[in-house]
This record gives C-alpha cells, structure tokens and sequence, in this order.
C-alpha cells in the first residue's frame, strides 16, 4: 500500500473510529467523561486525538500489555474527556483496511488548550517515558470538526 493510500486510510479509520464512539455515547447516557448534552443527545467533545503504535516486537503479548497499560492511565488526564484504547479489529481484510498497527487510542478534548495541557501533563510524560522503549514507530492525527458549510 503506498504512503498516500495509507495516509487516506488512517485518516479513515480515525474519522470512523470517532463516529463509533459518538453513536456509543449517544446510545448512553452522558456523564463526566461521556460527553454533554446537547438538545437531548450525548455528544462527543470536538477535538479527536488519534495515536497509531507499532510495537518493535509485535508478537510479544508482554509489551501490548504493558503498552495498553500506560495508555490506560492518560484516562487520569483531567482534560481527557473521552477515551478509546483499542487493537486492530479481526475483520474483513480489504485493501483499504490497514491492520498492521498494535495498538490505538483515541482521546477527546474539549479543546485545543485541552490538548495542549494534556501533552505536557506529568501522566502523559511518564507513559511516554515508560513506554516509548516498547514502538518503533506512532502516527498521531488530531481532528477538529469539519465546518458546517
């Protein structure tokens, strides 16, 4: 797959990670970290911050876990308003479907100052200093809701 295809594809599959868990907080009611309510419905806050990890060994079970650990704690963020830590989906593969990564998150913002705090903020140093031994490489893409026309 060509640098240009997989670029689109991550893209993809960030904006469709987002709409999965937009439609979850809908389904359920918002609290703290859910989202607000906004005319009845739940929403998801409105800056989307994607991370792709590509384990240096990836067949070992003891690095994922331990790297899906440190990203376990980044919830203790205070401007973390919303996360998703997930591994590659078993399904259909399909040639616009990139599995070859290890591990995601998906974190959202109120925003951009939330962001800004949250990469300097002590519990993300120490999972960037506990962790960054385990990936050779991390693709971020940070999103923003698109203007409405």
């Amino acid at each position: 797959m060509s640098t240009h295809n997989r670029r689109q594809v991550l893209t993809a599959a960030a904006a469709l990670a987002g709409a999965s868990i937009a439609a979850e907080s809908a389904a359920a009611p918002a609290s703290g970290k859910g989202g607000k309510e906004l005319g009845g419905k739940a929403t998801t806050p409105p800056v989307v911050h994607h991370v792709f990890f590509w384990l240096k060994n990836p067949k070992s079970k003891q690095d994922l876990d331990k790297l899906l650990a440190g990203l376990r704690t980044l919830a203790g963020i205070e401007t973390v308003k919303a996360i998703h830590i997930g591994v590659p989906a078993e399904t259909e593969q399909r040639g616009v479907v990139d599995a070859s990564y290890s591990a995601s998150e998906i974190l959202f913002f109120d925003d951009v100052a939330g962001q800004n705090a949250y990469q300097i903020h002590p519990i993300h140093k120490q999972f960037v200093a506990d962790c960054e031994h385990l990936w050779e490489r991390v693709v971020v893409y940070d999103v923003k809701p698109a203007p409405l026309s």
